[in-house]
């Protein structure tokens, strides 16, 4: 799957995508990562594609024709059959859930994720493309960028050969969220903190029970 990402700052993925299971996932072309800057498709000397709001109020909107061709720009880049899927993330959109992650894997479909800024794009884009509006949960954030960030994350985790063992998907397996490794005992400030006994008796029925309660 490739992950077209469209967003005035292209950098604030690289540390991100740079480090564990996405960057192995990007190195063994399990998924690839695009982006794609309204600010280059600008048709104008400072490039500047924010402007004031119609109808007043604070901060700035961005305009709706540089983000339009970013994405006329990503639909090009793609050479799958099926259309790639867009996707408008704001706080007033359709939860995204894991179900979701599922969901857009099995469609075997690219995604072009528009990331806003400042007070939004302007609502015309919508209006020439279809789009999904997702968001990740109830709150306003600063930008896209994270949200492009968690559903990547998401996403490239179901999608075979990235995590390299399919038990490590916890949604489809028995797993606890509490969990404990060595030493068995450890001593902090007089006292000695244990593992739970049920997890040291190699009984896996009352293990997973175990599991099942917490």
């Amino acid at each position: 799957m490739t992950f077209h990402i469209v967003t005035l700052f292209p950098s604030v993925f690289r540390s991100y995508l740079g480090e564990s299971i996405l960057k192995r996932a990007i190195e063994d072309k399990k998924i690839a990562v695009k982006f794609y800057n309204p600010r280059d498709f600008a048709d104008n000397k400072y490039k500047r594609i924010d402007r004031a709001p119609y109808g007043g109020g604070p901060g700035m909107v961005i305009q709706a024709l540089p983000v339009i061709k970013a994405i006329e720009s990503a639909l090009n880049s793609t050479r799958k059959t099926k259309r790639p899927k867009l996707i408008w993330l704001t706080p007033n959109g359709k939860q995204f859930t894991n179900l979701t992650a599922l969901k857009l894997v099995d469609e075997k479909r690219d995604l072009i994720i528009i990331c806003g800024r400042y007070e939004g794009i302007d609502e015309r884009v919508k209006k020439v493309f279809k789009v999904e509006e997702i968001s990740v949960g109830p709150f306003v954030l600063t930008g896209g960028e994270l949200p492009a960030m968690i559903m990547i994350d998401a996403i490239a985790r179901q999608i075979p050969g990235v995590l390299g063992n399919n038990n490590s998907l916890e949604e489809n397996r028995i797993a606890s969220p509490d969990v404990y490794t060595r030493p068995e005992v450890f001593k902090y400030k007089g006292k000695n903190y244990r593992v739970p006994k049920v997890l040291l008796s190699g009984h896996h029925k009352k293990i997973e029970n175990w599991k099942l309660k917490r």
